[in-house]
Formats: C-alpha cells, structure tokens, sequence
C-alpha cells in the first residue's frame, strides 16, 4: 500500500450570498382568466390561497432564457464577472430535456470558462438545497463563486381544468451568487436543516410518467401536477414550523434576532400558520410574493426576496430565515443574511 498522502481541501471559510436576481414572466393571468376554466370564483381562490393574479411564460420565456435573465441579474447584483463563476447550479423540475442539463447550457450562455454545471431536482425545496451545496463549495474551497438558479414553467404541467391545482402554480426564475465572506464574523449562510418523506410522495406528484403521457390512448399529451391538497396544507404548516425551528436553533439565533421570513410561496394560509406556530415578532417582514406571481416552486424564495429588496420591506443585512418544502416530500431550511 501506497505512504502518499492526498492532499486535503484547504481550512473551511465562511460563505454568504452576494448577490439576488429574478426574472417574471411579462404575462399577468388573473384569477378572472382562470375561473373560466373551472367551477371557482376569485373570491375563493383569494381565500384558499391568497393568490390575486400569477405569471404566465410565453414561448420565448424558456427555462434556459429566464434563468440566464435571473443569474445576469444576481451576478450584476454581487459584482461578480461570469469568468469568476465556478459552478452553476439549477434547481428545476420542468426543463423538458433529460440531458443535457439545463445548467451546462445556461453557464456557456453566461459566459462562464468552462464552470461546472449540474441540475437538480428537489421541487419546492430546491433553492435551498441549492444554496446549501453552493455554501459548502465555498467553504471547503472546490469553487470561489457559485450561481444558484431556481426555475420552472410549470404552466406546462398545470391542468388548466383540475380545480384543486390550476390557480396555483406558477412560471418565473430566481437566482443567487454565493461567494466567500471576509470572515467568520461575516458568515451570511448558516447550516442547512433538511431531509426526506417519501412515504407521503403521493401527496405532490406528477400524474403521468413520460412514457404514459406520450403513449396516452388519446394521444400525446403533457403530464400534470396533481396534489392532495388538506394533507400538504396540514404538513406544511405544521410539520415545517418545527424544521424552520431546528434551522434557527442550528445558526444559534432566535425568532426575536430575525429581520425577516421567506417561507416557499406555497399557499399564503400556510405561510400564516408558519408565522403563528414560530410566534414570530410582528415587527419581522414576511415574505408574501405569491399575492401576484403565484406558486413557482423552486423560484419562489429569491424572487421573494428580490421583491422584498425592491420594495424596502427587507434590507442589505438583514437576517432572514427560509424554507422550502414540497414534492417528495422534501423539505430544507436555513438561516441567511440578506445580501
């Protein structure tokens, strides 16, 4: 057996998100427009979910074009060049191409040199899991700078006459750099609370497999989300409050340190249940991007936070706590600094 030694990664070093960037569809869908496809009312659909109006993609916003509008942003944001970009990470489960990935594609279209590129698939959860795999690249010193992209059309597997799903979901893109920080002291991204239920994976599905879609006995057709909705309302609210808890207890803050709260933007009855069950101060901003953009899974939390930038309810700074949870059932949460 060989005496050589492997040489290690470098001593761990603080991370923190540098920069935020989103990309919405230009396409507004009101609750008007989707009641004339079901038996609802908007009434109803504000009260079930809080969702006013959504974004629609249209055939020039693709999964590939709106992430690469989102990261432009996000790097422009952190004042980072695409050549100092070493990995690019998409979380996404609506990139209709099995391979290649839809990050190889998107780092080439940033102008990246060469940066590692991989997708993965953790729907709602998805940024989170993200930015956790971009912190720890960081840290260990396996890349300087990541770009962190969640992003879906899932216009594209909503059926448009399934009550109980067609008002909710959503289109649009969100992005993050994660970079190093000066210090210990400025360690923007505190350690990632997450896991698994695949016992419940019925619960948030696909309906259809590619394979039955295609060979329908009616003919190709998408596949659709289907959900069952009181038991995902009931484990998200509850269940998710005690891993948001775990997530502040791991950084070794409280409620009462927080700034901020961008839950994914699932259901604004969820997000409510969340706050009371947390006993959040009233003073903290809580995320509430779904009233206008709608449910977009992976997308949902930066888009929340560059909207909450741009609208002064959160600061450069400010502590935030997220999590994302979804389809799987797949959860994850941790404690940041908003850049």
């Amino acid at each position: 057996m060989s005496g050589v030694t492997i040489q290690a990664e470098r001593q761990p070093r603080a991370s923190r998100i540098l920069g935020i960037g989103g990309y919405r569809p230009s396409r507004v869908v009101t609750n008007a427009e989707i009641i004339e496809n079901i038996d609802s009312s908007d009434e109803w659909i504000r009260t079930r979910s809080g969702i006013e109006s959504r974004r629609w993609a249209n055939d020039d916003e693709t999964v590939i074009s709106m992430s690469v509008a989102a990261a432009q942003k996000a790097l422009a944001d952190a004042g980072v060049q695409p050549e100092q970009v070493d990995c690019v990470i998409v979380s996404t489960v609506t990139h209709l191409y099995q391979t290649p990935s839809a990050a190889a594609e998107i780092a080439h279209k940033l102008g990246t040199n060469r940066a590692a590129a991989f997708d993965i698939s953790a729907a709602c959860a998805g940024f989170c899991y993200g930015l956790s795999l971009a912190s720890d690249m960081v840290r260990v010193g396996t890349a300087g700078h990541v770009v962190v992209i969640g992003v879906e059309r899932l216009s594209d597997l909503t059926d448009k006459t399934d009550r109980s799903t067609a008002f909710l979901f959503a289109d649009g893109a969100g992005a993050a750099v994660v970079g190093p920080a000066g210090g210990a002291a400025e360690a923007g991204i505190g350690p990632v609370v997450w896991g698994s239920d695949g016992q419940h994976l019925d619960h948030i599905k696909q309906k259809e497999n590619w394979r039955d879609a295609l060979y329908s006995e009616t003919g190709p057709e998408m596949p659709h989300l289907v959900m069952q909705g009181n038991p995902v309302f009931r484990w998200a609210s509850y269940e998710m409050a005690k891993v948001a808890q775990e997530a502040l207890d791991a950084a070794g803050v409280t409620v009462d340190d927080l700034d901020v709260f961008v839950p994914h933007q699932a259901n604004m009855r969820i997000t409510d249940a969340m706050a009371r069950q947390l006993k959040l101060p009233e003073r903290v901003a809580i995320g509430r991007d779904i009233a206008t953009q709608g449910n977009t899974s992976a997308a949902s939390i930066p888009l929340a936070i560059e909207r909450m930038l741009e609208t002064g309810e959160a600061q450069s700074g400010d502590l935030a706590l997220i999590i994302g949870f979804g389809a799987g059932l797949v959860y994850a949460g941790q404690v940041i600094r908003i850049p």
